[in-house]
């Protein structure tokens, strides 16, 4: 099998950066229930932490074995630097440069607490005096193995260029050249040059059975199959990181077909998408067909293997809401690049606002899953936030103040993002435009939402004993995205406020739980850590005859649901929240990968790359 050291640097010659650090979809991703954070913060207290007892307490051989749990791709210099430690009796920790094997810190533990969803008596060690770029390994009496971590200035570069190339690894009607892709080449599948019209998506002049051209685009998550909503959060999250950190994108190399032109190769992984949704769109009337699909989900086989037919199925407002959202917000980027792509600018801008007419006329057309259909619904039965986030996007490109008027601030109240609730994504982005907003707009309310949000997750952490601003209640499908979507709402506002170093620190513990400090002791990205997943549910990675995962895709990470067990025959290794993962390519429950986890990780890692100075 090939090692993980050899995996990491595969993608990082396949993507042309310098490495750093350390080392089939059973129905629609669920949505994560840190989407009502109000609700999970009440219990947080009472469930994430408390201090260690008798009865949770765990013998002195059995801490012994436990892991130090720590980031396992590193840490920048001046970073927060935390990790997990077993509750033995030691009360002091330190780090050793295993340049010269001398003592570079020593520090005091905090005291154990046991952390319920994993029901883990720990303590915590603080190391971030450690500003030094090099290799150090974290030592404590009483546990048997060390745990080594480097700190350097390129931290998570490599996994930033993995986690977007991952995006082209994921593209649908294209053949993956040895060149781009080395090892994971692969033939072109889903060409997208004959999609049938479904008969719940027909209309007078497009009826039932009739051809359309649909190319391009990404494969949604370990299926095959293309949908409008999920699209949309997704495509968007990478946009607003190009906003946010447009010079630091404008110098990665990603080794994609475009990457010789002079566009971001993010920006040319975007359009890939874009130009796909631009063909869900009805040019007759503005809708938009809620996702491209066969009937049914294929088998584990490589894209050009399956040839059944594909389908546009049924016009939704969430279609034309997300889509009106994500090509607004995609105009006023592209504009930048006229030269490059004359009329592209536009052409999004037009569609968006015709979508956005389709849908003030069609409030209510909600998703049903026709009876012949029975790949992944993304079914949504209130769009008020979607509405929000559209009127947002589109107020901003335009500057029209009606579209402020319906955005209707002071009924938005903010949520961690995900696919069925984006109303936040408007927020996000009128706070990143304040600057350049009309009179209309309530620059300071904006603010104070999103702040207030903000410290909500932090306060949700600071009781945690793990340290992170994670519950019980966390632990659902897609787990690993709702845990980075926390950490994007506190970067946006520490974009916008930086004395509020606590968003920074608390997103950056997020980030560490997803890559190594959890319960699991998995970094949770293919190919990035020293114990990565091997065996994601995703359909190239298991039909390609590679040991192994492709790299840079984010597991969706533990569930406490375990709706899947019937369909493994080897068990979850544990019922408790924390630890329910299983890394087994049945495993869609947990180990399934999805494009709308992996964008907030590639928003999530440019910022932390980006904004600890």
């Amino acid at each position: 099998m090939r090692t993980i050291s050899t995996i990491s640097l595969l993608i990082c010659c396949l993507a042309n950066v310098s490495c750093g650090g350390g080392g089939g979809s059973g129905s629609s991703p669920k949505p994560p229930s840190s989407a009502a954070v109000s609700s999970s913060v009440a219990t947080t207290s009472s469930q994430s932490s408390s201090p260690a007892s008798s009865s949770a307490a765990t013998s002195s051989a059995a801490i012994s074995q436990a892991l130090i749990k720590i980031n396992q791709i590193g840490f920048k210099p001046n970073s927060q630097k935390w990790a997990v430690i077993p509750a033995v009796a030691a009360t002091t920790f330190r780090v050793i440069n295993k340049s010269d094997n001398s003592t570079a810190l020593t520090g005091n533990l905090s005291a154990a607490a046991t952390w319920v969803p994993a029901q883990e008596s720990v303590k915590l060690a603080d190391f971030s005096a450690i500003t030094t770029a090099g290799s150090y390994e974290l030592q404590v009496d009483g546990v048997e193995k060390a745990a080594e971590f480097t700190v350097s200035d390129n931290a998570y570069e490599a996994l930033n260029a993995g986690a977007v190339k991952a995006f082209y690894f994921n593209r649908a009607s294209t053949e993956l050249l040895e060149a781009h892709a080395g090892v994971y080449k692969r033939a072109a599948g889903h060409m997208g040059d004959k999609v049938y019209i479904h008969a719940s998506a027909k209309s007078a002049l497009r009826p039932e059975g009739s051809v359309i051209a649909a190319p391009k685009g990404w494969y949604d998550a370990g299926d095959y199959n293309l949908y409008v909503v999920n699209s949309g959060i997704s495509t968007y999250t990478l946009l607003a990181a190009y906003e946010s950190f447009g010079d630091y994108f404008k110098h990665q190399h990603l080794n994609i077909p475009e990457s010789d032109d002079d566009v971001p190769d993010l920006l040319n992984e975007i359009r890939w998408n874009l130009e796909w949704m631009l063909a869900m769109q009805d040019p007759n009337d503005g809708g938009v067909y809620h996702k491209l699909t066969s009937k049914n989900f294929s088998g584990f086989v490589m894209p050009a293997n399956d040839i059944s037919d594909r389908y546009v199925v049924q016009k939704t407002t969430a279609a034309a809401l997300n889509f009106a959202a994500t090509l607004a917000a995609a105009s006023r980027v592209y504009a930048g690049y006229e030269t490059q792509f004359p009329g592209f600018s536009a052409t999004l801008l037009t569609a968006a606002k015709t979508a956005y007419d389709w849908a003030k006329a069609n409030p209510r057309i909600y998703y049903t899953q026709p009876a012949d259909i029975s790949t992944g619904t993304y079914g949504d039965g209130d769009v008020s936030d979607e509405f929000m986030w559209a009127a947002a996007e589109l107020y901003i490109t335009t500057k029209i103040d009606s579209y402020y008027t319906d955005v209707n601030l002071a009924n938005l109240t903010p949520d961690v993002p995900w696919w069925g609730g984006v109303k936040t994504l408007g927020l996000f982005s009128l706070a990143r435009h304040s600057a350049e907003l009309t009179a209309v707009a309530e620059t300071a309310i904006i603010k104070t939402k999103l702040d207030n949000l903000a410290t909500t997750i932090v306060n949700k952490g600071s009781s945690s004993a793990y340290g992170v601003a994670i519950s019980t209640g966390d632990f659902n499908w897609g787990s690993n995205s709702g845990i980075l979507n926390h950490a994007w709402v506190l970067l946006e506002a520490y974009q916008r406020d930086k004395s509020k170093t606590a968003y920074l620190n608390a997103a950056q513990s997020l980030l560490d739980y997803v890559v190594g400090r959890n319960p699991t002791d998995y970094s949770f990205v293919t190919g990035f850590g020293k114990k990565t997943p091997q065996n994601i549910h995703h359909r190239p990675s298991g039909a390609d005859g590679i040991p192994g995962a492709i790299p840079g895709f984010l597991a969706g990470g533990a569930n406490a649901g375990q709706e899947d067990k019937s369909s493994c025959s080897k068990p979850y290794p544990s019922t408790l929240a924390a630890k329910s993962y299983l890394d087994e390519e049945c495993s869609y429950a947990s180990n399934e990968i999805a494009i709308n986890w992996n964008a907030p990780l590639v928003y999530v890692s440019a910022a932390l790359q980006v904004l600890t100075e």
